[in-house]
């Protein structure tokens, strides 16, 4: 924590553009830009406003680096707290070099990651999760968790749980000072109120650890792996489903040996589909490690695609019982799954035949992956499978599997209080338990932190950041 140091990163992405901006955040942070910056209006940075930005050129020893834009922040009204000048130069990597170890030569040091958002912590600008929401929407990838990221960041996830804790903190404090009137037997905190507020802190909390299962999914991708046979056309709906040819196509059973893996984003939300090996029996070794890795995807997977080729159910070898039989044998090897039998090759069949499975499947998905013709009706099957009334609502969901740890600690030190009230038990023993649960949600906030713990946190953010 080298609060009293100057520190200099490059904030934008490494590599040729047309700008490049450069970020300085310390004490002397404008006063060390100073010597090196010549205004085009002869001003003096030292006695510009907050808030302003300034055209010139970064010039060492007569030689002119590059003409740039420089915006100055004074403390405490910045990003970091602190004084924070930002060089908008161009995009060549060369010339932020070369201003980057003009400063570090002259009163500045690299910035570690996350650095810049670590002293924004520090100096009070953001609570822990707003902190972190920084990094997860720099992270996000579709609107989604875009928008998850930006209700952290605008405080409605840390104003619940600070709502929360100076309630319980006030009733803690009334319960303290019992303990120190013991012997008067005298009662400072009216116990069926502090029911009400346990009552309602145990709601809340429940709400907020039941939506982490939204809000990891939705962070992290949902997996969705599709099986199925040699050759019912999995390689196919994949390449349907992410509108490009990501999987050789190929009459030849056996085709894909390996797992192919990519992302597309449906409503916001992403999905990570995995085509695999079609399961047969085979003697050939290679087809039997990929037929191998797709037993292992599927325990990987949140929703199991079983695609069947519906133009072979009407055959002897592969009828509907056969399919039941096998559907069965899935469901029962892997029965926490999500599974969603889907009938392929729709273009192939008689309008007879689409009668037959419709009553035999009990609805089951028509499709053509061919053709495209039920995709789109797959894509909102599988939007079923996540609890979106949170999101339209604008409800706090969380994402973090921190904040979820410390929930989960926090109710259950709550529901120990809860269950001292109810059975009357002294209060000394009450106020153990109050002070873990104030424990818990100070540290999802930050109220209560250590160096290790901002250490793990910010070592994820990017350098410039």
């Amino acid at each position: 924590m080298h609060n009293q140091e100057n520190i200099i990163a490059l904030a934008t992405p490494s590599g040729i553009g047309a700008i490049g901006v450069i970020r300085i955040s310390g004490p002397d942070a404008i006063a060390l830009v100073v010597p090196y910056f010549k205004s085009i209006k002869e001003k003096h940075l030292i006695k510009q406003k907050s808030h302003t930005i300034h055209l010139g050129h970064i010039i060492e020893n007569d030689k002119v680096l590059d003409e740039v834009l420089i915006s100055i922040f004074k403390a405490p009204n910045s990003y970091t707290g602190e004084n924070v000048v930002e060089i908008s130069c161009h995009g060549s990597s060369y010339i932020q070099q070369q201003i980057i170890q003009l400063f570090l030569r002259n009163g500045c040091r690299t910035a570690e990651a996350g650095e810049f958002t670590l002293r924004a912590f520090l100096n009070g600008k953001l609570d822990l999760t707003q902190a972190e929401a920084v990094a997860d929407l720099i992270a996000s990838d579709n609107e989604t968790s875009h928008q998850i990221a930006m209700q952290q960041m605008r405080g409605g996830f840390s104003n619940e749980i600070k709502t929360l804790r100076d309630e319980l903190l006030n009733f803690a404090s009334l319960i303290e000072l019992e303990l120190d009137f013991s012997e008067e037997d005298v009662e400072f905190a009216n116990r069926n109120q502090f029911k009400d507020l346990l009552h309602r802190i145990k709601n809340v909390l429940k709400k907020l650890i039941d939506s982490f299962a939204v809000g990891n999914v939705i962070k992290n991708g949902i997996p969705v792996v599709i099986v199925g046979e040699p050759n019912v056309g999995k390689s196919t709906l994949l390449n349907t489903l992410l509108n490009e040819d990501r999987a050789i196509v190929s009459e030849i059973a056996g085709t894909t040996r390996d797992t192919i893996e990519d992302e597309i984003s449906i409503n916001g939300i992403s999905f990570r589909f995995i085509d695999t090996a079609g399961i047969r029996e085979t003697e050939d070794k290679v087809e039997g490690i990929g037929i191998r890795k797709t037993f292992e995807k599927i325990t990987q997977a949140q929703v199991v695609l079983y695609l069947v080729d519906g133009y072979a159910l009407f055959t002897p070898i592969n009828n509907i019982e056969v399919l039941k039989f096998k559907i069965e044998k899935i469901k029962k090897k892997y029965p926490e799954k999500s599974l969603v039998v889907l009938v392929n090759k729709k273009d192939m069949l008689s309008r007879e035949q689409l009668v037959v499975l419709e009553e035999e499947l009990l609805g089951a998905p028509l499709l053509s992956a061919k053709t495209h013709e039920g995709v789109e009706n797959l894509k909102n099957l599988l939007l079923d499978f996540i609890n979106t009334g949170a999101l339209r609502n604008n409800e706090t969901i969380v994402a973090n599997t921190r904040h979820y740890n410390s929930l989960t600690k926090a109710l259950e030190e709550v529901e120990k209080v809860n269950y001292g009230m109810i059975n009357n038990l002294p209060s000394d023993l009450i106020a153990i338990d109050i002070r873990e649960s104030l424990y818990h949600l100070g540290e999802i906030t930050g109220q209560v932190t250590n160096d290790e713990l901002l250490g793990n946190i910010f070592s994820n953010f990017c350098i410039g950041k």
